[in-house]
């Protein structure tokens, strides 16, 4: 009864895994409302909230018409669907997988399987937020065409997972100095409203503006969204290479500091607190 299962090779040990991974998934999409389907409807809400904000934005700034040729919303939505999606990915797993947390007593449980299941929640929540407001918009208001759906989609993964990245940098701060990473955790998501250039073309964008706004990734991907989203549109000021290759140094810096912060890490930091 009290015996701990071990698997006996790797088949079973990584169906073990992804069971875990798949349980602890569905235990994210539940645990903020009482209802999966509420929960989900929320995150529908939260996205059109955001898209009729910036359509009342651009209506008072005088933009009524997208600086792209093409649907005005389909615009908005581009900057709108991979900011939620960067944002939403980087304050699940860095809320995730802390080694003090007490899952992490359950022998099956570790760090992975926690990190991995709010990675996951959070994709598909955004996934199915940004299908059902496309498919709303397009059978309710109007008909969209998206020039390359599937290259869209990939870039919104792309955000997605370039969210974790820099989610697990704060993930690994937290035990050493958690109001800090707290702050900086918020700080990252406030400056990304106006920094992941949502609000921008950067083919219109002057070089000295341009400077402002190259550094971060989120820029490249959304402005690389509408290049796929949008058939008259080609991206002159951003490239798909720097995303990928600052994504993947990100995943190596998270990946040292979440395992050294696991190694050292203790019980005991907290005891005076």
């Amino acid at each position: 009864m009290f015996t701990q299962h071990r698997s006996r090779n790797m088949v079973e040990a990584a169906f073990t895994t992804l069971s875990l991974i798949y349980h602890v998934t569905v235990n994210n999409l539940r645990k903020g409302q009482r209802n999966a389907v509420v929960g989900l409807i929320m995150t529908v809400v939260q996205a059109i909230s955001m898209i009729l904000g910036f359509y009342l934005l651009f209506a008072i700034m005088g933009m009524r018409h997208a600086p792209i040729r093409g649907d005005y919303i389909v615009y908005i939505m581009s900057g709108i669907f991979m900011f939620m999606a960067h944002s939403q990915a980087m304050g699940a797993v860095a809320m995730a997988g802390n080694p003090n947390n007490q899952m992490m007593k359950h022998g099956p449980m570790n760090t992975a399987v926690m990190i991995s299941a709010a990675a996951l929640a959070s994709l598909y929540k955004q996934t199915f937020s940004a299908v059902v407001v496309l498919s709303g918009y397009h059978y309710m208001i109007q008909p969209i065409q998206i020039d390359n759906p599937l290259a869209c989609y990939a870039m919104l993964v792309l955000a997605w997972f370039s969210g974790c990245c820099i989610g697990l940098i704060f993930l690994a701060l937290r035990p050493w100095w958690p109001q800090a990473a707290q702050v900086l955790t918020q700080f990252y998501q406030r400056i990304n409203m106006v920094f992941s250039g949502k609000m921008f073309v950067a083919n219109l964008m002057p070089s000295a503006m341009l400077q402002m706004f190259s550094w971060n990734p989120l820029f490249h991907l959304i402005d690389q969204t509408r290049g796929f989203a949008f058939i008259n549109y080609s991206p002159r000021n951003s490239s798909l290479d720097y995303p990928l290759y600052a994504t993947l140094t990100l995943l190596m810096i998270g990946l040292m500091a979440e395992y050294a912060t696991r190694k050292a890490v203790s019980i005991s930091w907290a005891a005076g607190r």
